[in-house]
């Protein structure tokens, strides 16, 4: 077995302003043995700083497959997609070789899920919910969704004005709690970390934190495959296009190059 897992935080946008932030928040929360490398996507997929849209979300895909392969090459043992979406999470799982593929949405019902029977996602826009609506289905968990509930900011506006942001996501939880009958929250943005704690103390519920989620996961996900072989299955749906394909289609001739990429190994 590994002494140390090697993970990979993909910031799925060609906007590197928020890597630091991401950087921040693994340094305070990963293991002493995980190296993380913190990435962005390059200027191909234009300069969105959200990807709060289906269309901006589609501009992407392609980068983040040639992403996933690139890190899989590079022997990652576990990949995040930093992006609540879970964007082309079981199209990135297809191509990642032996390398775990995690998102944050589907990390953070599972842990919900250990510690509570109903969850209520606590979203910036009621334009998301739809597509998490849709993801948390076909993940098989609508049953235990106790609700969604809006707080009216952007992407860019939960880092803005803390104290605000703060307010917000109280007074969504709250009525989660007191209207919908949820038992845990999950914070529907990888940029709504930071508030997890405080409403957590305050309303005495679980609050998972979806960025943290992501990390542990991801780590837990490592250990296993690195002790127990425990790595992605290559069987029937789970089949990934097979090399010869690969070099006769020349998808991935090239070395993918990302955007910009910070490790933290301390």
């Amino acid at each position: 077995m590994k002494n140390t897992q090697k993970i990979m935080y993909l910031n799925p946008i060609g906007f590197d302003s928020y890597d630091s932030f991401f950087a921040n928040m693994i340094r305070e929360n990963k293991f002493s043995n995980t190296e993380v490398h913190v990435v962005s996507l390059n200027a191909a997929v234009g300069l969105m700083d959200n990807l709060e849209y289906r269309t901006y979300n589609s501009l992407i895909a392609t980068e983040l497959i040639k992403a996933t392969r690139q890190a899989s090459l590079e022997e990652f043992d576990a990949l995040i997609i930093g992006c609540f979406y879970d964007p082309f999470l079981l199209e990135a799982r297809e191509i990642s070789g032996d390398m775990v593929v995690v998102g944050p949405c589907h990390s953070s019902i599972e842990i919900a899920l250990r510690l509570s029977n109903k969850f209520s996602v606590i979203i910036g826009q009621k334009k998301w919910e739809h597509e998490m609506h849709t993801a948390i289905n076909e993940y098989g968990y609508s049953e235990h969704l106790a609700s969604f509930r809006s707080v009216g900011m952007t992407v860019s506006q939960f880092q803005e004005d803390h104290k605000l942001t703060e307010q917000k996501l109280i007074e969504a939880t709250q009525l989660a709690i007191e209207k919908d009958g949820a038992e845990s929250i999950i914070l529907g943005c990888t940029l709504e970390f930071g508030f997890y704690e405080k409403i957590q103390n305050m309303l005495r519920i679980p609050v998972i934190d979806p960025s943290i989620a992501a990390l542990k996961q991801a780590e837990q996900a490592a250990i296993l495959k690195n002790k127990y072989s425990w790595k992605p299955s290559r069987k029937w749906s789970c089949q990934a296009p097979s090399e010869q394909d690969i070099k006769r289609f020349q998808l991935f001739d090239k070395e993918f190059e990302f955007g910009n990429r910070l490790i933290i190994s301390e």
